[in-house]
């Protein structure tokens, strides 16, 4: 039997990127349904589009390259936005894995996979682009220290950063916030 692997590519259940030094090259339906845009807006775009802020893309960016220089993959829950559609400029978290061609050189091509975590996990609270990165830690169960060394932070700075997502979430431990992050 024949598997067609572009009719496998476009109907896959989650959305799929295809990158070429962090640009799309091609992506797949579901990709364009999550981010509210059409195939012919995505092609070509750097990724940034879908950031909420050129910080967040350069700094994930940046984080990547030794992850994917030791382990050939990268996965992360963050969150993206909306580029288009009624829904343009929403925030919502993502879970993203990423593969690259090349462990050299990360981001000279890859596939990238989305799963949307919006309907288990919306957006509660306005959030910084540090909080963001410092919450998504969280949720992966690293402490202060772990999220420091990873961000090139103090851990003293990660507990502030804690602290302010406490008061938002309305947390009393820090086990009160990881739980709200995850349902919230």
């Amino acid at each position: 039997m024949n598997i067609d692997y572009r009719i496998a590519f476009d109907l896959a259940p989650v959305g799929l990127a295809l990158s070429r030094n962090r640009t799309i090259m091609d992506c797949n339906q579901r990709l364009c349904e999550m981010f509210g845009t059409t195939r012919e807006q995505l092609i070509g775009q750097s990724f940034l589009v879908l950031y909420p802020s050129a910080d967040e893309f350069e700094r994930t960016g940046a984080r990547i390259i030794p992850i994917i220089n030791r382990n050939g993959t990268y996965a992360d829950d963050r969150i993206m936005r909306r580029v288009d559609g009624r829904l343009k400029g929403e925030a919502f978290w993502c879970h993203v894995t990423g593969s690259a061609l090349n462990r050299d050189e990360p981001h000279e091509s890859g596939i990238w996979c989305f799963e949307d975590l919006s309907e288990r996990r919306p957006v509660k609270a306005e959030l910084t682009a540090r909080e963001r990165e410092v919450a998504a830690y969280l949720m992966q169960g690293l402490t202060s220290k772990q999220i420091g060394k990873t961000l090139d932070i103090s851990h003293r700075t990660v507990e502030i950063y804690r602290a302010r997502l406490m008061r938002k979430y309305k947390a009393a431990t820090a086990a009160d916030l990881v739980h709200k992050l995850l349902t919230f």
